[in-house]
């Protein structure tokens, strides 16, 4: 049995990975096509329903990612959507009328809101199974389909079901966080929103998801900062609206939420300076040359004393390093002179003259250019440092 299962799980990766690849390319049809190839062959395989799911959603079939997401929360041993517990009605329509928490003035934090639902997180969080990090993908699927169908209360209850299930999970958190604050809003969804950072602090989602909800709460003072520490991340994320295929699925959904909703508040969203982002690229570059050049020289000129050779030889070395450093010109050679032009000309012309003078004294000895590297690596790591 073992060998007959081992081409088994080979072939079914072999379905996954092309679909995948499908679906980055934005061909969902015939990725879609893969994974109906593989539940054919098994029903119940859940990553191909769940994937099925997500790529239903990213070509605007809400519809058909439901039924594939209602499949795969079953195989995971979850509850269908028909099965669920009824939640609150909706009070999502527009922005003005997301109204569950305007008696609650201001941000409030998860330790504020949220001490009458310890007892029953705590709870969940004992009781959770092995099945909880599979079953949270569908379930997210399926709520994103619920969504989509403007179905409220059972995406409600469904981000419910996730806080239950994943107390603990960054993922469960600000998925669930997103699925209330669009379906049901309230001090429930800042308080998930909040527990996501809280998990995962260093995750760009889990910030956007916070200032989705904030928007959406009228708190935009929070939801800028949120965006801000976001881009800060990920400076990337302001063209995720752009992204295509099944792995960015979330990131897509809510950064395209988050404009939307900035706009029809009229509140300015925070986008990358190109020029900034240009700028601090290279003065990490000139940083990380004048480190290791500096490095290189005290090095080497604690060496010489002993082992003239053995000293240029380490030289030779250092170069070597500064080299792979700048292996790849195409990422700082096109906005090098530009960002010269705007005060990087003196770590530049600093750097490049620590490299050359460590190079010299690699190829003829003798004390002076070791101190003219130093002092010119000194000078560029001071100057790169001052211009941030």
């Amino acid at each position: 049995m073992p060998s007959d299962a081992a081409p088994d799980q080979s072939a079914a990766d072999g379905y996954l990975q092309r679909a995948h690849l499908l679906a980055e390319l934005g061909r969902y049809d015939e990725g879609i096509g893969e994974l109906t190839a593989l539940i054919a062959a098994e029903p119940a395989h859940l990553p191909a329903l769940t994937m099925l799911a997500r790529m239903h959603l990213a070509a605007d079939r809400p519809a058909e990612a439901l039924a594939a997401a209602e499949t795969a929360v079953v195989a995971a041993g979850g509850t269908s959507e028909r099965e669920s517990p009824a939640s609150e009605p909706p009070a999502f329509g527009t922005l003005a009328a997301e109204t569950t928490t305007r008696d609650v003035p201001g941000a409030v934090p998860p330790g504020a809101g949220a001490a009458a639902d310890e007892t029953p997180a705590q709870e969940a969080a004992g009781a959770e199974t092995p099945a909880v990090g599979e079953v949270v993908p569908a379930l997210v699927a399926r709520g994103f389909a619920l969504l989509d169908l403007e179905r409220w209360k059972p995406a409600a209850a469904t981000a419910d079901e996730i806080l239950a299930r994943a107390p603990g999970d960054p993922y469960a958190q600000r998925s669930a966080a997103a699925l209330l604050s669009a379906s049901r809003n309230g001090q429930a969804a800042l308080d998930a929103a909040w527990r996501g950072v809280e998990l995962s602090p260093d995750e760009p989602e889990a910030h956007l998801v916070l200032g989705l909800v904030a928007v959406r709460l009228q708190l935009f003072d929070l939801a800028e900062r949120a965006y801000r520490e976001a881009l800060r991340l990920d400076p990337e994320l302001g063209e995720a609206g752009q992204d295509v295929g099944v792995a960015r699925l979330e990131r897509r959904r809510y950064a395209e939420t988050l404009e939307h909703l900035t706009a029809m508040a009229d509140l300015p969203v925070a986008r990358p300076d190109p020029v900034r982002t240009v700028d601090d690229g290279i003065r990490r570059l000139l940083l990380s040359v004048a480190g290791l050049s500096l490095f290189g020289s005290v090095l080497v000129a604690a060496l010489a004393p002993a082992s003239p050779g053995a000293s240029r030889l380490f030289a030779v070395l250092a170069v070597a390093g500064v080299a792979v450093l700048l292996r790849r010109p195409a990422t700082w050679r096109p906005g090098l002179r530009e960002a010269m032009s705007r005060g990087l000309v003196v770590p530049v012309y600093a750097a490049a003259a620590a490299v050359v003078l460590l190079l010299a004294y690699a190829l003829v000895g003798g004390p002076w250019p070791l101190v003219g590297a130093i002092t010119a690596s000194v000078v560029a790591g001071f100057t790169a440092f001052a211009r941030r």
